[in-house]
């Protein structure tokens, strides 16, 4: 297995990207190779500096770098010899299994609309997080950000693509999928809502259970495993799920529940629904982040996903 990282891109110093290769090849099997794609001259310096053994790895030079700024389509268009431009086309002709990046969220889904492409049937891709329960069990959220406007049949497809994550990723059978909104009961909500609930009902596709609420996220009363919404709510909960960790790191609370609220712990997100196997990380990462970011990456190789969704679609679209 083959596991490339964009190791230019991000809000930090390489050095944290590099790091978090490092501490994530020491947990990871002798099978696995770690491609760094960046700045040759500048990865050789940091693993001289860091006194590490640079031959665990494979380099490969990037010129370029997209910055976290930069118009998504525009740049990586124009920046081809940019990691992330690098990574996709090693992806895409079979030289990496999966590619990982914390750099420019845009670019990155740009590139896999460009490159590996979107899973036949599938209209739009989605990225996801995970919310933690008040029982230990935890709720996947889809789409929180790619898609703010969206229709129907996107989110009815978000129920398909949130199941076989949840199953396939987190080891739920026949995952609960709740569709987020104002009430619980089927009259609630708004067009876009109404519209969804109604053709998700009476669906043998996945097991929907109905409406869920806001209050329905980190208690364990609604039983509920995949959790649907249009990527701008799906945004500001996980921004508001954010704020409040940091509220509760500020205030020094310790609590081993509010210790898995960490976004850190999770890596990253799969660009879920294309042809291949993607991870975001957040553009701040820290090492544990990076290091998490890049075996949630083998984690999803291991696991074959984006061939299991494309199978869902095959059977159910």
């Amino acid at each position: 297995m083959k596991i490339g990282i964009d190791i230019m891109g991000g809000d930090y110093s390489p050095r944290i990207r590099i790091r978090g290769a490092i501490e994530a090849n020491k947990e990871l099997s002798s099978d696995i190779e770690l491609v760094l794609i960046g700045d040759e001259k500048i990865i050789k310096k940091i693993f001289q500096q860091e006194q590490e053994d640079i031959s665990q790895f494979k380099i490969i030079h990037a010129s370029e770098t997209i910055g976290m700024s930069e118009h998504p389509a525009k740049s990586f268009v124009k920046k081809q010899k940019s990691g992330i431009a690098i990574g996709y086309k090693m992806l895409s002709s079979n030289e990496i299994d999966g590619f990982a990046s914390a750099g420019n969220t845009g670019a990155m889904l740009v590139g896999a609309m460009y490159t590996v492409k979107v899973i036949s049937n599938v209209i739009r891709p989605a990225i996801s997080t995970v919310m933690p329960k008040d029982n230990g069990k935890l709720a996947i959220l889809l789409d929180i950000g790619i898609n703010p406007d969206v229709k129907p049949d996107i989110l009815y497809q978000y129920a398909i693509i949130g199941s076989v994550y949840a199953e396939n990723i987190f080891g739920i059978k026949n995952p609960r999928v709740g569709l987020l909104n104002i009430g619980s009961e089927e009259e609630k909500g708004n067009l876009l809502t109404k519209a969804t609930y109604g053709i998700m009902k009476d669906t043998n596709d996945f097991n929907f259970i109905g409406n869920v609420e806001g209050t329905d996220f980190f208690n364990d009363e609604k039983e509920v495993d995949v959790i649907v919404c249009d990527g701008f709510t799906g945004n500001i909960v996980l921004k508001g799920a954010e704020a409040f960790y940091s509220l509760i790191k500020k205030k020094k609370v310790k609590n081993k529940f509010f210790d898995i609220f960490n976004p850190e712990i999770y890596g990253g997100t799969p660009i879920l629904g294309i042809n291949s196997n993607v991870i975001i990380g957040h553009g701040a990462s820290s090492i544990f982040a990076i290091k998490n970011m890049i075996i949630k990456t083998k984690t999803v190789i291991e696991a074959n996903l984006s061939e299991k969704i494309k199978t869902a679609f095959k059977q159910k679209i």
